[in-house]
């Protein structure tokens, strides 16, 4: 069984906005914040034998990765599966303006928060829990019995946690861990 150090990318102005992140290529990159935030993190793991760093490949992922990396002395493998949910067209916006805007959208969300699709392409929780997992599944088949660092976002995190813990993934968006902190789990999960 492979344990895998939960990492959230560092804040961004987005975070700070309420500006909703998701896969937008234009997204910020690390505050003054996150990259202390990134510091403190890569401080508290350094010691700790790893043998792997993946990284989602969006670049506040890969910025906290970087940092990572130069205190545990593991390079970064960039991982595409580890990116953020595809929220299509809300990608970008304010929590306020999709309130006005997209409010159907999200009580679709709220009601059933594993299958609702944000509009414009975007992905359901349930097909980001199928993509981390496959990435979590190679993970854990290329490095058994090892510590690695995983690097990603909120709630493609969230979902591993589900998965990991036995929880139902109606709960991924209370499970969202916050910015830069390390959480362990074990995988895969153990089965009753």
């Amino acid at each position: 069984m492979s344990r895998f150090w939960l990492i959230r990318h560092g804040q961004t102005d987005w975070n700070l906005e309420g500006r909703w992140q998701g896969q937008a290529p234009h997204a910020p990159t690390l505050n003054a914040t996150g990259r202390a935030q990134a510091v403190t993190v890569a401080k508290k793991l350094a010691g700790h034998a790893f043998t792997a760093l993946y990284s989602s490949d969006l670049a506040r992922a890969v910025e906290t990765a970087e940092t990572i990396s130069a205190w545990i002395g593991v390079p970064v493998a960039v991982e595409p599966r580890l990116r953020e949910v595809n929220l299509g067209v809300w990608e970008g916006m304010r929590s306020d303006e999709l309130a006005i805007i997209f409010s159907s959208e999200l009580r679709a969300r709220e009601i059933d928060p594993v299958n609702a699709r944000p509009p414009g392409g975007g992905e359901t929780a349930a097909e980001v829990a199928t993509r981390i997992r496959a990435a979590a599944d190679d993970f854990a088949a290329r490095h058994p019995n090892e510590d690695i660092v995983l690097v990603s976002h909120g709630l493609a995190l969230a979902a591993l946690i589900c998965q990991a813990q036995g929880w139902p993934l109606s709960e991924i968006f209370e499970r969202i861990p916050e910015n830069a902190r390390a959480l362990a789990i074990h995988w895969p999960p153990v089965r009753s």
